[in-house]
């Protein structure tokens, strides 16, 4: 009696599995070509920043380029473009720069902002846009930090997957 229960329970098991394994796949497959699928207009965001005010797209400056940077204050790619644009913030003194995180612990995005010294670069937005995921849906984000360059018309320029060098970056914001 006791082995029949225990077969039942396994066939119970096994099926359940399977059932999950068959829902897991993917029935949207990627875009086989990423630019042709990107937006070309900034991403309708809506985020708190890290001085507790909600910013959108409205509050950003018109005929200046844009750059989004959609990041997590805990991501080790993010952390060193961040490093590495440090000594070069001037060749982004130009362009507005949003970052944009998921993360909703405002103080460790506070922190994030903290360590880089964005507070002196006026140019610089940090914020959350919580779990709404707008933005990172809007780009089809999969890897942080993810980067799309607007020239002044707020038209996009140039989007990157995955971090350039920050030379490439900054070549990119002096010909905006």
């Amino acid at each position: 009696m006791q082995i029949k229960f225990m077969k039942k329970i396994l066939f119970l098991l096994c099926l359940v599995i399977t059932a999950g394994c068959t829902n897991a796949q993917n029935s949207n497959p990627p875009a086989a070509d990423k630019k042709a699928a990107t937006p070309t207009a900034i991403a309708p965001y809506h985020i708190l920043t890290t001085d507790s005010v909600y910013t959108t797209p409205a509050d950003l400056k018109k005929n200046k380029p844009v750059m989004i940077i959609y990041f997590s204050p805990d991501c080790s790619h993010c952390q060193h473009l961040m490093y590495e644009m440090k000594p070069k913030m001037a060749a982004f003194k130009n362009v507005q720069v949003v970052m944009v995180t998921w993360v909703k612990q405002l103080e460790a995005i506070r922190v994030f902002a903290r360590d880089f010294d964005l507070k002196k670069h006026p140019n610089f937005t940090v914020g959350t846009e919580g779990y709404t995921m707008v933005v990172q849906r809007y780009y089809d984000v999969h890897t942080t930090p993810y980067i799309a360059m607007y020239d002044k018309n707020h038209k996009l320029v140039k989007d990157w997957e995955k971090a350039p060098s920050v030379d490439e970056l900054a070549d990119e914001a002096k010909k905006l």
